[in-house]
C-alpha cells in the first residue's frame, strides 16, 4: 500500500503538467486503454483466452465507473486548482469510503477508527485551507477543488464495490477488465474529441507523461490496490490515502512544481496520526482475535 500511494501521489504532478495538453476524457481514455494493452499478455498468457461471464461484465462495468469519473474529476481540477490542493482534499476518500462501506459492504469502523478519519480529515482541510478558519468557516474552494471533490465522493465506492463483487477470480482478471470497459466508456465520452485532435501535434512529453500514468499510476497502482482491499478491508486500504498530500507535497517541491510552506506541516503531522491511529487494532480486538 505504501507503494501504491507513493505512485498514486506521482500521478498529481505528472498530470498537472500535461492537463492542458488533450481534454481530460480523451486522456483519461488513451490511458486506460495503453494500461490495457499492456496488461493483456500477461493475463492472457496466465490465463488463457477466457471471457467473463455477462454478470461479470456488468460487475466490472460497475467498478470502472467510479475510476472514470475520479481520473476524469482530476484532470479537469488541475486546470483550476494546485496539485496540493488535489492531493489533500485526496484524503476525504478515506471517511467517504468508511461511509460507503457501511452500507455495501456491511463494515461498522469503531470509535477507534472514526477518529483516525477525523483526525485524517482535519488535517487535510488544514492543508487546503492553509490555516485559515476563516476560509475554512466560509468554505473557499475554487472551481477546481469542488470538480475533484465530486471525483473523491466517486473513487470512495470503489473499494467497497470491489470487496463486494470480488469472487475469488485471479486478480489480474479484474485489473483488466475494469481497466478495459473503463476505457469503453471514456471512447464512447470522448469520441468526437478524439476524431478532432491533430494528433501529430501533441508534444513527446505528453505521451511520455501518459505512458508513466498508464504503467505506473494506473495498471499497478490497481493491482496492488485490488489486491490489498481484498487483503486487509477497504477501509484500512483507504486509510492509507491520508498519505497522498505528504508524498504530492514531497514530489511536487522535488520536481520544482510547488515550494514547501510551513503552515501545512501541522495538517501533515495530523494526517501521519490519523493513518497509524487507523491501522492499529485497539486492545479490545486484539483480545477478541480480530
Amino acid at each position: 500500500m505504501l507503494l501504491t500511494i507513493i505512485l498514486a501521489a506521482s500521478s498529481f504532478p505528472v498530470g498537472a503538467a500535461i492537463t492542458n495538453e488533450l481534454p481530460p476524457a480523451v486522456m483519461m481514455f488513451v490511458r486506460f486503454l495503453l494500461a490495457a494493452i499492456l496488461f493483456a499478455p500477461y493475463v492472457f498468457i496466465k490465463n488463457g483466452l477466457v471471457f467473463p461471464s455477462s454478470k461479470k461484465i456488468i460487475h466490472y462495468t460497475i467498478l470502472s465507473i467510479p475510476l472514470v469519473v475520479f481520473f476524469w474529476s482530476m484532470f479537469e481540477s488541475l486546470r483550476y486548482t494546485s496539485v496540493t490542493n488535489t492531493g489533500a482534499l485526496y484524503t476525504l476518500v478515506p471517511a467517504i469510503t468508511a461511509v460507503y462501506a457501511l452500507f455495501i459492504n456491511r463494515e461498522i469502523t469503531n470509535k477507534f477508527r472514526s477518529l483516525g478519519l477525523f483526525l485524517g480529515t482535519l488535517g487535510a482541510l488544514w492543508i487546503v485551507f492553509r490555516g485559515d478558519y476563516g476560509a475554512l468557516i466560509g468554505l473557499k474552494l475554487n472551481y477546481g477543488d469542488f470538480i475533484f471533490i465530486l471525483g473523491c465522493l466517486f473513487l470512495g465506492l470503489y473499494n467497497p464495490l470491489v470487496k463486494k463483487f470480488y469472487s475469488g477470480e485471479p486478480m489480474e482478471i479484474m485489473t483488466f477488465w475494469v481497466l478495459f470497459l473503463g476505457s469503453g466508456l471514456l471512447l464512447i465520452i470522448s469520441a468526437e474529441s478524439i476524431l478532432s485532435i491533430e494528433w501529430h501535434n501533441i508534444e513527446r512529453n505528453v505521451y511520455g507523461g501518459i505512458l508513466y500514468l498508464s504503467l505506473f499510476s494506473t495498471l499497478i497502482t490497481f493491482f496492488l490496490l485490488q489486491l490489498c482491499i481484498v487483503k486487509i478491508g477497504a477501509t484500512k486500504v483507504a486509510a492509507y490515502g491520508f498519505l497522498t498530500p505528504i508524498f504530492v507535497i514531497l514530489i511536487s517541491i522535488s520536481v520544482g512544481m510547488d515550494e514547501f510552506e510551513l503552515i501545512t506541516l501541522p495538517g501533515m503531522l495530523l494526517i501521519i496520526i490519523a493513518m497509524f491511529i487507523i491501522q492499529k487494532k485497539p486492545k479490545l480486538e486484539l483480545s477478541k482475535g480480530t
